[in-house]
């Protein structure tokens, strides 16, 4: 669906993006993940066809994105800090959004109503607090069909049960029409619950693109205690990270779980657990270190 190719761009000198690539599988749900200033607003940026690159480019089903006004109907976007027209309340926005969107379904619209209790069609958006303002952005851009969803920082601002309402919308659109979803976010816990594919991104370039299957199997994560000190590592197996509390050792471990777990039980502990790895260790892991200095340790 998304096809980002040796994607460089520079401000002022300073390059955000360096020589950037990505893809988004039609159909999935994409978390891309990142430290502070890894480029990943910039890049939806340039996805958007907001900004256009200095080289390479950028395709959304094999067709050019910047200034292409057919390809930008198939998408609705939602930044991180949202826009309204001033004195526009949701029933201005509706219609200006009916006018750019040749799907736009408004009996939609009237039945995702429900869906937003707290949000007075009439009232001024520019009056209501942000989190209402992320739910008329959310009711506007479902009632669009989109093909392609994307999204900077979705719930920012969003109450517990309203993030589940919305993520609810959003996973229903992509089991039902196929719909792409593009999300970047800080929120690790919430993406490792929705999405397919991740991409960890770093100083202005795509470090790790894999499904989330993969890359939870790529690092091991498993407790085990001795009788007395830990024997060394068995040989084949890759020590990234060790916590020992007395006599019970947490490791984490380059490879996959199961060849972990045989190669440790050659050492004959007491107990062994292997304990799911979560996202944000994933990312922690492969950002960790002094300023972020990566280390190649999933590849």
């Amino acid at each position: 669906m998304i096809a980002v190719n040796n994607v460089s761009k520079s401000f002022g000198g300073v390059k955000a993006l360096n020589h950037t690539n990505m893809h988004v599988p039609k159909g999935s749900i994409y978390g891309l993940v990142g430290p502070n200033g890894a480029g990943k607003s910039t890049i939806i940026r340039h996805i958007t066809g907001v900004y256009q690159y200095d080289e390479g480019e950028i395709l959304i089903d094999g067709k050019p994105v910047y200034e292409n006004a057919k390809v930008k109907e198939k998408y609705a976007y939602i930044p991180d800090d949202v826009f309204y027209f001033l004195q526009a309340n949701t029933m201005d926005m509706m219609k200006y959004y009916k006018g750019l969107y040749p799907k736009f379904d408004e009996a939609l619209f009237d039945k995702l109503k429900v869906c937003f209790p707290e949000v007075d069609p009439k009232a001024n958006i520019r009056n209501l607090s942000k989190g209402m303002q992320k739910q008329v952005a959310f009711w506007l851009s479902i009632s669009t069909r989109p093909e392609l969803l994307i999204l900077d920082e979705p719930v920012d601002g969003l109450d517990p049960v309203m993030r589940r309402q919305i993520w609810s919308l959003i996973m229903s659109d992509v089991a039902e029409f196929g719909t792409t979803v593009l999300v970047s976010s800080h929120n690790l816990r919430e993406l490792e619950d929705v999405c397919d594919y991740v991409g960890i991104m770093n100083k202005g370039h795509v470090l790790v693109e894999r499904s989330l299957n993969d890359l939870q199997s790529s690092i091991t994560k498993i407790q085990v205690a001795f009788e007395s000190e830990m024997p060394p590592i068995p040989h084949g197996l890759e020590l990234l990270h060790k916590v020992s509390t007395g006599r019970v050792h947490t490791l984490i471990l380059k490879g996959e779980p199961k060849e972990a777990e045989m190669k440790l039980q050659t050492l004959d502990p007491l107990i062994m657990d292997v304990l799911p790895l979560t996202l944000e260790e994933i990312f922690i892991y492969e950002l960790g270190g002094e300023d972020y200095a990566v280390k190649d340790i999933i590849f």
